[in-house]
């Protein structure tokens, strides 16, 4: 509080979603405490860096692991792993790829604004798929070329793609690594270690969404030989990595998020949201002119619940734009998730409990006073 009073800026209420955009998430106490633990010492970097993959890999069940500054960097290393491996020429001359692999194969509806992390060190995208793919599409796509198969995880699968399943299985018969980009995974918890069970040669999320870990961290987990591969192209070695720095606050505070969130009891923060979002529907229903029901899951493809509330405008002669600013420029500044042109969406997912009864209160003020009797 004291530093964004100083700014002059006001702290938000997110009910949105573990945006960079609105900080990420809110680091608990031990998460904090490790940070400023490994703030305080020298320390051998690439041994720390070593031993912190090593205790996560156990924690996540994964044969290896490294700490990014994020996903997206997560997947810049993870790019130039599959195509470099530990080969320091290799390294040294990237993003020029002359006489290397680089191509990456992708699904054309898999396509994002996150896929500029795997352009970046210098392949083509090469995609497949147009409306629906068949396996055919994915083994012709494959030759001497293909650096690894890319599989975005989340809103776009499910749309025509091939099944995961499938997709590594035609990727290893080929010895073609899949890297599964799948920042915003988490929950369940178990897919810190489903994807490269299923076979992927790697599983790339945020550490600072639902781990709650520091934002500008992120995970890739899975085989050792790639993982090393990451590190060598990582910081603080002179190789693509360099400018993508995880110090040893960030390794420190990465390790005791992802202790805390294996250990956490799931259950039970599921129970908490839906009992949540009952109390808000039942709340806001009873106010004439508002529709609100449960949302399930989310647009990430996480199975969250969370309110999608509508508004009938000739009740309360208030746009749903307008409920947003209201929201906004209250007492508290409360953002939410837009739907469509007439509805917002309210996520419980991060809120305490104190901000998950203002929240309740603030719609039902704003709109109930529209209400036309």
């Amino acid at each position: 509080m004291a530093i964004l009073e100083k700014l002059g800026l006001r702290p938000i209420i997110n009910a949105s979603a573990t945006l960079t955009k609105l900080g990420g998430s809110v680091m608990p106490p031990e998460v904090v405490e490790a940070m400023v633990d490994g703030a305080r010492h020298y320390v051998d970097y690439h041994e720390l860096q070593r031993r912190v993959g090593e205790r996560i890999a156990e924690l996540t069940h994964n044969e290896a692991a490294y700490v990014s500054s994020g996903a997206a960097a997560g997947l810049v290393l993870a790019t130039a792993a599959c195509i470099t491996g530990t080969d320091p020429a290799k390294i040294a001359r990237l993003p020029d790829l002359t006489g290397m692999k680089n191509e990456v194969i992708v699904h054309r509806m898999h396509r994002n604004g996150y896929d500029h992390a795997v352009r970046q060190v210098g392949v083509k995208l090469m995609e497949i798929g147009v409306g629906g793919t068949a396996p055919w599409e994915l083994e012709a796509a494959i030759n001497e070329r293909t650096a690894a198969i890319f599989w975005f995880q989340g809103v776009m699968t499910g749309r025509g793609d091939l099944p995961l399943e499938t997709v590594i299985e035609i990727a290893n018969r080929h010895d073609v690594p899949v890297v599964v980009d799948a920042a915003a995974q988490l929950p369940p918890v178990h897919n810190l270690w489903r994807f490269t069970q299923m076979g992927a040669a790697l599983a790339v999320f945020s550490g600072g969404k639902e781990l709650r870990g520091p934002q500008s961290s992120g995970l890739v987990l899975g085989r050792k030989d790639l993982i090393e591969a990451c590190r060598v192209n990582g910081s603080p070695n002179a190789s693509i990595g360099r400018p993508m720095k995880v110090g040893k606050e960030e390794l420190a505070g990465c390790l005791a998020a992802v202790e805390r969130y294996v250990n956490l009891d799931h259950k039970a923060q599921a129970l908490a949201d839906e009992q949540t979002v009952a109390e808000w529907c039942a709340a806001w229903n009873q106010i004439p002119g508002v529709r609100a029901q449960r949302s399930f899951p989310n647009e990430a493809g996480q199975p969250l619940p969370r309110v999608l509330a509508t508004f009938d405008h000739d009740t309360l002669h208030l746009t749903r734009d307008e409920i947003v600013d209201a929201l906004r420029n209250g007492e508290h500044h409360i953002e939410v998730a837009l739907s469509g042109k007439d509805g917002i969406f309210f996520n419980p997912w991060v809120l305490t409990g104190e901000e998950r009864q203002i929240v309740q209160e603030r719609l039902s003020e704003i709109v109930g006073e529209r209400v036309v009797a």
